[in-house]
C-alpha cells in the first residue's frame, strides 16, 4: 500500500529533524559502516561529553535511526538504515511531484506562440 502524502510526511519528519543537526549527522556517519560502538568510542573527537552524545543518541533512537544493545556493562549503538529508506521514498515522491509540475509548466509555456498567452483563454 502506498502511503498518503500527509502520512508519508508525518513519518519522514522525525527522521529529517533528527538528521538536521551536524553532530547527529557525524554520529550517523560513524555508525554507517555497520559496526556498533559504545558511547565512549562515539564521544572521541566530537568535543562533547558522554551526556551530550547520549542526548543526541536518544534523538536518533526516537527517530529509529539508531538501535542499542547491552553488552556487559555498556550499551552499544548501531545504525538502523530502514528509516533512511523511508525518508528517501518521501523525497522521491516529492521530486516526482515537482517534475510533474515543471512538466506541466513547460508544456504551458511551449504550447503558446512566443510563450505569450491570452489571459481570456483559460482552457490550457
Amino acid at each position: 500500500m502506498v502511503p498518503r502524502p500527509q502520512q508519508a510526511l508525518d513519518e519522514a519528519a522525525p527522521i529529517f529533524a533528527a538528521l538536521g543537526d551536524a553532530t547527529r549527522l557525524q554520529i550517523v556517519a560513524r555508525l554507517s559502516d555497520g559496526q556498533a560502538r559504545s558511547i565512549t568510542r562515539l564521544t572521541d573527537g566530537l568535543g562533547l561529553t558522554r551526556q551530550g552524545v547520549t542526548k543526541h543518541l536518544r534523538v536518533l533512537q526516537d527517530a529509529g535511526l539508531v538501535s542499542s544493545i547491552r553488552v556487559g556493562r555498556e550499551s552499544q549503538f548501531a545504525f538502523a538504515p530502514d528509516p533512511l529508506a523511508q525518508a528517501r521514498l518521501y523525497l522521491e515522491t516529492v521530486s516526482l511531484q515537482w517534475d510533474d509540475a515543471l512538466g506541466r509548466l513547460q508544456h504551458f509555456v511551449e504550447s503558446s506562440p512566443d510563450g505569450k498567452h491570452d489571459k481570456r483563454d483559460r482552457s490550457s
